[in-house]
């Protein structure tokens, strides 16, 4: 990817966390430790992994909610710091994923979704701010007059487009969607994803999109990257990654994918991962993925594999590929 087509980069990202293990001992939580990966201009990369790998931490301290312990995060060739961050919260935004409580009980959805107007003061007169209110509404397929009403008279996919209709306020060039149809039916969450892919192509958006349903990921992202215990394991484009997965951990999150076809279901093999998760506060030695690996060897438990490129596009942290 060449420099201009880039929109977000992020180098080496730490996030620690401290915890009490018992008294006056604290000990640091790595949960996002040592990831980098691109964002191009209206591309959209998917970041899938187990719940609690630390994906949502990614997010959230990519838009600096979290100040990172160490790394950088640059945003249209330039990097974020103190004197930066003013300009790249009004070009960044970010999705949550509980529609239910990621919006304000007390406010209006119209208070809603023109707070971050009124933040960065991007309308001049309230009749500006409220024709502007409208046209979000409107953009994510709600009434201009239901701007009065407040969350709670609204379904869980209509809160869920009012926080797209927010994230939207800014005029931002880069979304983070942390997990924003998990929450949601099935048929609701078809809607919001082509919904956001029409906003993709009518604003030129770039997403970080955050999910654990590896079928919805396939179908929104261009590259999708997994993550597994704070670190990032695989990195590749959409389709490489569901026809050549290469690390162990990739392959057995795909195994998992339900089948349409009941025949290439019977005959498919899952491949169940054995043990459970280690903690974060007692990572094992070298690779962390080596206690639930049938391929680990001996090079596993002494050496922390870097992630490397096994093909154009296509990067794994593996030893043994």
């Amino acid at each position: 990817m060449t420099q201009n087509s880039t929109l977000v980069e992020v180098k080496n990202l730490k996030q620690y966390f401290p915890v009490t293990t018992g008294f006056l001992k604290t000990k640091m939580l790595k949960a996002v430790d040592d990831v980098s990966f691109t964002i191009g201009r209206s591309e959209t990369l998917g970041l899938v992994g187990e719940s609690g790998c630390g994906k949502t931490t990614v997010g959230r301290t990519l838009l600096h909610l979290y100040k990172p312990t160490g790394g950088e995060v640059w945003f249209d060739g330039k990097k974020v710091d103190a004197h930066s961050i003013g300009e790249y919260r009004r070009r960044a935004q970010m999705v949550f994923q509980d529609p239910y409580s990621s919006l304000n009980p007390r406010m209006t959805v119209g208070d809603i979704v023109a707070e971050p107007i009124d933040v960065h003061h991007l309308c001049k007169t309230p009749k500006e701010r409220e024709d502007r209110v409208h046209e979000l509404l409107k953009t994510v397929g709600i009434s201009g007059e239901q701007a009065t009403r407040y969350a709670h008279e609204f379904s869980g996919g209509q809160r869920q487009r009012i926080g797209i209709a927010r994230a939207l306020a800014s005029k931002p060039e880069f979304i983070v969607c942390d997990e924003p149809v998990s929450a949601l039916d099935v048929s609701i969450q078809a809607q919001v994803i082509n919904m956001m892919e029409d906003l993709q192509a009518q604003f030129g958006l770039s997403y970080l999109f955050i999910a654990h349903d590896l079928a919805v990921v396939k179908h929104i992202s261009n590259r999708i990257a997994v993550m597994y215990l704070g670190k990032m394991v695989e990195l590749a484009p959409a389709q490489e990654l569901y026809r050549h997965a290469a690390h162990p951990y990739s392959v057995s999150l795909l195994s998992a994918v339900p089948m349409p076809d009941p025949e290439k279901a019977r005959n498919a093999q899952r491949i169940v991962l054995e043990g459970d998760v280690p903690s974060p506060l007692k990572m094992p030695s070298g690779c962390s993925f080596r206690t639930r690996c049938r391929q680990a060897t001996a090079r596993c438990a002494q050496e922390c594999p870097a992630l490397r490129e096994i093909d154009p596009g296509h990067f794994v942290a593996c030893h043994n590929v």
